[in-house]
């Protein structure tokens, strides 16, 4: 059992390549493996609220009754309703996803659509998780996502150079 959750930080970038493959970035490959017992397995979702995937190691699997539970305790102490069930469900669909050691893996497709992660993703650090977007979905964010967008904006320049 993990001691402590992992915390994702840092940002990154990947293009689709051969094989249909996207790459990892480094800032996260590492930790992934560590959050995953050693092993090279990433955890897919989809985001509950925006348009984009989460990715994690196999370790946050035991820290979700536990947020479940504190989730529950919050909204009751507002008035508000909470569906166990629904929550359980949407931090427990993800999918087991192997990467080999240079960090090349594939979106399962039904996420891949769900994200429209069809040629370029945009990797973002959110603590317990982190945020994997298609730059086009993430540009059209509201407020609060400008610093997301400019590190996107600038990593997809770097991207675009070496590629030329």
């Amino acid at each position: 059992m993990a001691e402590r959750p992992f915390s994702f930080y840092g940002v990154g970038y990947s293009s689709r390549g051969e094989k249909g493959r996207f790459v990892l970035p480094p800032t996260f490959r590492k930790l992934v493996k560590e959050a995953s017992n050693g092993s090279r397995i990433l955890c897919l979702n989809k985001h509950e609220r925006w348009p984009c995937l989460t990715g994690f190691g196999t370790t946050r699997r035991e820290f979700i009754p536990e947020q479940v539970d504190k989730e529950e305790a919050a909204a009751l102490a507002r008035g508000a309703d909470f569906d166990r069930d629904l929550r359980y469900g949407q931090l427990s669909g993800f999918l087991d996803v192997p990467f080999d050691e240079s960090g090349r893996f594939v979106f399962p497709d039904y996420l891949a659509a769900l994200a429209e992660l069809d040629g370029d993703a945009f990797f973002n650090g959110n603590g317990p998780f982190f945020t994997i977007w298609n730059p086009a979905a993430l540009a059209k964010m509201g407020a609060g996502f400008e610093a997301m967008q400019a590190a996107c904006t600038a990593l997809a320049g770097e991207a675009k150079g070496k590629r030329a």
